[in-house]
C-alpha cells in the first residue's frame, strides 16, 4: 500500500477543485457540513528585510519630481527632498530604483499630504510631513506600504471609516457645525462629515449645512507673489498693528489684482502671429488669435518720453491735490483731460480703486525736477506726467476659473482646471477636498432646480434692509412680511431670514435721538415682541441680523457717519429678549410635537459671510451706502460725442428692479428687467424679461435705475474689494482687511445700499442683490424685500402693500 508524504498529500488537497471538497463522514473527523475554505498563508516577500542605505537627495529628485510636482502639483523643498531621502533609503533600501518601491512610497505620502490639509509646498520642517513619516514607517513591509488604504482614508477622515461599507455620517441625524479646526486640518473633509454612498442617510433640512461666518471669524488667506499660492497668517489680528501692516493692506490687494490679470487671457503671450486684441473676460470660450497686453511697471516709465503703456496702478490724491496712480515701484502725476472711461458711463472710477490705464507718458523738460522722487529712489514720484487715454477696471474672474472648477456633470462631479482649488478660503473645506461630494448632497437636498421655475420651498432665504425699529410702522411692514411665510405650509418654510440694519435712523448712542442705550434696548424688545407672534418661523428658520453705521457701539463714537470696517455685530446685553423669544418657541414646539426645534438667531458682523453646503455656496451680506459715496468722490471724465447707454460688451448681467408703479397698483409682474447680451454663449441663454414687455422696454431703453446698479456692481466686483476707498473716506481695520476681499468671487453677494433702489443682477455668475430699504420710499404703505432661492441661485425683488 502506497503512502503520501504529508506535504505533498497536503499541496495536492489545496490544488483540488471545490467540487471535490467531499465532507467525510467519519465522526472522527469532525468535519462540518459548511467546510471552511482552507487558509493559503501568503509567504513573506523575498525582500523582506532591508538593508538601509545612504540616499543623496539629487538621485531620488527626478522621482521626487515626477510625483509631487507633475502629478500632485506640489513642490518640495531641499529639506523636504532631504527628508525624502533619508526616508527612503532607510526603508527601501536598495531596491528604491529597480523594484519601483520609491514611487509607491512617494504617491502615499504626497496622498497625505494633501489630505492632512498641506499646502503647495512641501517642507521637511513641518510637523504635518514628519507625522505622516512617522504613521507610514509603521505599515511599510519589505519597503511597500501594505496598509495604503488604512493611512490615505482612515486616518484622514475623522469622521469615521468602515474599511467594508466606506465613510459614514455619525450619529446625529443632522450633522454637527462646520468646524473652522477641523477644515484647517483636512480641508473640511472631517467637519463635513460627507458620505461616498448616495443612498446613505443625510440631513434633508439645509439648515444643516449652513454656517454663518462672522469678518473676525474669516481666515486670513494672503496672496504669495513668490510663492504664487495663498497662505494663511496665523500671527493674532490687533486693532492697533505696527504701521508697517498698513503699507502691507494695498500691497495685498494690488498684488491679488495683479496676479488674476496676469491669469487672464488678455495678458497671456500667444502662441501664433497676433491680431489686434481686446480685453475680455477670463472665462470666454471663444478662441481667436489675439495680442496680448503687457504691463508697464511705473518706474520703468523714466527715459520713454513719448512712448505709450499700459500700466496697473492705485489711484490717489497727491500731497498737491492733483490725481495720481501708483503702483509697487513707484507714483506718478496722472492726467485724464483726455481720458474715456470704459464703459462709458458703465462703471465708477474713484481714488483707492486699482485700474488700468492706457496711456503715454509725457516727461518734465526740467532736467533739475526729473528722477524718482527727486532723490533718486526707487518708490518715490516719477518727474512728468501718464497721459490717460482709456481707463478700465480690471477684467474680473469668475468663480469657476478661480477655483479651477470646469466641467460639473449632473451628479455634482467636477474637472480640475488649475487655480486654487486646494485653498480653504472661508474655513468650510476646499474645493477640490469636498466640492464634489457637497454638490452631490446638494443636489440631493435641495434638487435640481431650474431658473424659470417659480421660487418656493425651503431653499428660499428672505432679505430684509434697512429694518428701522424706531419707526413704527417698520414693524407693520415687518408683520406683513413674515405673516405670508408663516401661512406657508411647515415644510415650505424659508431657510433663513436676514435682517440687515441700521435698526434706529438716527446713532441714538451718540446723542442723535431722545435717548441712549435704553431706548436702544426698547426697540429690540418691541421686535421681540413681534417675532413672538410668528413661532413656526422661530422653529424652523435661521435668522441673521447685520449691524449698520447707527448701531452700537461703533455709533457711540462715529455719530452715525462712517464707521470702522469690519465692525462687530450688535452687543448681546440689547438681544435678550429676542434670544428668550426664540427659547420660548423651541419649548413649545418640543412640548407639542414631542421633538425639540432648532430654530435660532445669529447676530454676526458687518460684513459676513453665508456658506451653505460647504464651498459649494458662499453667500456675502454688506451694509453700506456705497453708491452715495461713490457720487461724492468719483473722477469725472470728459462726456464723450456720443455717448451710448455705456454698458460694456463684454458684462453678462441679468437685472431686475423694483416696480415703479404709483401707489396704491403693485404688480410683481411689472418689473422693469434688462439683459446686455455678450457673445453667442449669452445669446443662447434664456431672458428674464417677459415676453409681453420685452419690446417695450427695450425701445424704452435702460432706465437710469438699472443703470445706477450696473454701474455700482461692475466697480466693486471688477475691484474685488467691498471698500474701495482710501482709508480717510472709508477707515478698515488693517488686520482684518482679507474678510474685505470677494475673491474668488461669492456665489451671491447682498450689497444692502439704501441710498439706491431695489435690484438683483448677475455678473460674471455673482448674483448682487439689494433689497433697498423695508418701507419704499415716496410710496406710502408699500414694503420691498428680496427673495433670494438658493437652489437656482437667483433672486427676486418683491412687494407687498400693509
Amino acid at each position: 500500500m502506497s503512502t503520501l508524504n504529508p506535504a505533498k498529500r497536503t499541496a495536492s488537497r489545496l490544488a483540488a477543485p471545490a467540487s471535490s471538497d467531499i465532507p467525510s463522514s467519519s465522526p472522527a473527523f469532525g468535519t462540518p457540513v459548511h467546510p471552511l475554505k482552507p487558509h493559503i498563508s501568503t509567504a513573506a516577500p523575498s525582500h523582506a528585510t532591508v538593508l538601509p542605505i545612504l540616499l543623496p537627495p539629487p538621485t531620488l529628485r527626478p522621482v521626487a519630481f515626477r510625483t509631487f510636482t507633475k502629478k500632485h502639483n506640489l513642490t518640495l523643498t531641499s529639506s523636504a527632498l532631504q527628508a525624502l531621502a533619508t526616508f527612503i533609503g532607510r526603508n527601501c533600501g536598495s531596491g528604491w530604483r529597480e523594484d519601483g518601491l520609491a514611487e509607491g512610497v512617494l504617491e502615499e505620502i504626497a496622498k497625505g499630504w494633501k489630505k492632512g490639509g498641506g499646502g503647495v509646498i512641501v517642507d521637511g520642517d513641518s510637523n504635518d510631513l514628519k507625522t505622516i513619516l512617522r504613521d507610514l514607517e509603521g505599515t511599510m513591509l519589505g519597503g511597500r506600504v501594505v496598509q495604503s488604504k488604512t493611512l490615505s482614508r482612515q486616518n484622514s477622515l475623522a469622521f469615521g471609516f468602515s474599511a467594508e461599507h466606506g465613510p459614514r455620517l455619525g450619529n446625529s441625524e443632522r450633522p454637527r457645525p462646520l468646524g473652522r479646526e477641523d477644515s484647517q486640518t483636512s480641508l473640511g473633509i472631517s467637519a463635513l462629515e460627507v458620505e461616498d454612498d448616495v443612498d446613505g442617510h443625510h440631513s434633508a433640512d439645509p439648515r444643516g449645512w449652513l454656517k454663518v461666518v462672522g469678518a473676525f471669524d474669516h481666515p486670513r488667506m494672503v496672496y504669495n507673489v513668490g510663492k504664487k499660492h495663498f497662505e494663511k497668517l496665523n500671527a493674532a489680528p490687533s486693532l492697533l498693528p505696527p504701521p508697517m501692516h498698513k503699507t502691507l493692506l494695498f500691497r495685498h490687494r494690488y498684488s491679488l489684482i495683479h496676479q488674476r490679470l496676469l491669469r487672464n487671457e488678455s495678458f497671456q503671450t500667444p502662441t501664433f502671429a497676433p491680431a489686434r486684441a481686446r480685453l475680455q473676460r477670463s472665462s470666454s470660450n471663444i478662441s481667436t488669435a489675439q495680442q496680448s497686453y503687457k504691463l508697464t511697471p511705473i518706474a520703468n516709465l523714466l527715459g520713454r518720453s513719448g512712448s505709450s503703456h499700459l500700466i496697473l496702478g492705485l489711484l490717489t490724491i497727491a500731497p498737491t491735490g492733483t490725481l495720481a496712480i501708483s503702483d509697487l515701484t513707484g507714483s506718478i502725476a496722472l492726467d485724464v483731460q483726455h481720458a474715456t472711461p470704459t464703459p462709458v458711463d458703465g462703471a465708477w472710477f474713484a481714488p483707492g480703486m486699482i485700474v488700468l490705464v492706457d496711456g503715454m507718458y509725457e516727461e518734465e523738460h526740467n532736467p533739475a525736477a526729473g528722477g524718482l522722487g527727486g532723490n533718486g529712489g526707487v518708490g518715490g514720484t516719477i518727474g512728468g506726467k501718464f497721459i490717460g487715454f482709456s481707463v478700465i477696471g480690471p477684467p474680473c474672474e469668475k468663480r469657476e476659473v478661480t477655483l479651477g472648477v470646469s466641467g460639473v456633470n449632473n451628479e455634482g462631479d467636477s474637472t480640475a482646471a488649475g487655480g486654487f482649488g486646494w485653498v480653504d478660503f472661508l474655513g468650510v473645506g476646499s474645493e477640490r477636498a469636498v466640492g464634489s461630494k457637497m454638490r452631490r448632497m446638494e443636489q440631493r437636498v435641495l434638487g435640481r432646480g431650474d431658473k424659470n421655475e417659480a421660487q418656493s420651498g425651503r431653499s428660499r432665504m428672505i432679505i430684509l434692509g434697512e429694518v428701522n425699529l424706531d419707526n413704527a410702522r417698520t414693524l407693520e411692514a415687518l408683520r406683513k412680511v413674515l405673516g405670508t411665510y408663516a401661512a406657508e405650509p411647515v415644510e415650505d418654510t424659508p431657510l433663513s431670514i436676514v435682517l440687515i440694519g441700521n435698526f434706529v435712523r438716527h446713532a441714538v448712542m451718540a446723542g442723535g435721538g431722545s435717548g441712549g442705550s435704553i431706548e436702544y434696548k426698547e426697540y429690540f424688545d418691541s421686535l421681540a415682541s413681534t417675532l413672538s407672534d410668528f413661532p413656526t418661523l422661530l422653529q424652523s428658520a435661521t435668522f441673521v441680523f447685520v449691524p449698520g453705521d447707527n448701531d452700537p457701539w461703533a455709533s457711540a463714537f462715529s455719530a452715525g457717519a462712517a464707521t470702522i470696517i469690519p465692525r462687530k455685530g450688535v452687543p448681546e446685553m440689547f438681544t435678550s429678549r429676542i434670544k428668550r423669544a426664540f427659547g420660548t418657541a423651541n419649548a413649545e414646539a418640543e412640548k407639542a410635537n414631542g421633538k425639540k426645534a432648532d430654530g435660532e438667531a445669529i447676530w454676526t458682523s458687518n460684513p459676513s459671510r453665508l456658506s451653505l453646503f460647504g464651498p459649494t455656496q458662499e453667500v456675502v451680506f454688506f451694509r453700506d451706502d456705497i453708491s452715495s459715496r461713490l457720487r461724492r468722490t468719483a473722477i469725472r471724465f470728459r462726456p464723450p460725442q456720443n455717448a451710448d447707454d455705456g454698458i460694456s460688451e463684454d458684462i453678462d448681467t441679468e437685472m431686475s428692479t423694483a416696480p415703479t408703479n404709483p401707489p396704491g397698483e403693485v404688480d410683481e409682474e411689472t418689473l422693469i428687467q434688462g439683459r446686455m447680451e455678450v457673445d453667442s454663449e449669452v445669446q443662447a441663454a434664456a431672458s428674464h424679461i417677459p415676453a409681453s414687455k420685452s419690446k417695450a422696454a427695450s425701445d424704452a431703453g435702460p432706465s437710469n435705475e438699472l443703470l445706477t446698479a450696473r454701474k455700482l456692481v461692475k466697480a466693486i466686483l471688477d475691484q474685488g474689494y467691498l471698500s474701495p476707498f482710501p482709508l480717510s473716506v472709508r477707515p478698515v481695520l488693517w488686520d482684518h482687511a482679507s474678510a474685505l476681499q470677494l475673491y474668488p468671487l461669492p456665489t451671491a453677494l447682498v450689497l444692502a445700499d439704501a441710498e439706491a433702489p431695489p435690484f438683483t443682477v448677475t455678473y460674471e455668475g455673482c448674483h448682487v442683490m439689494n433689497p433697498g430699504r423695508l418701507i419704499a420710499p415716496g410710496r406710502r404703505g408699500v414694503t420691498t424685500w428680496v427673495e433670494y432661492d438658493t437652489r437656482v441661485r437667483k433672486g427676486t425683488v418683491k412687494e407687498l402693500h400693509f
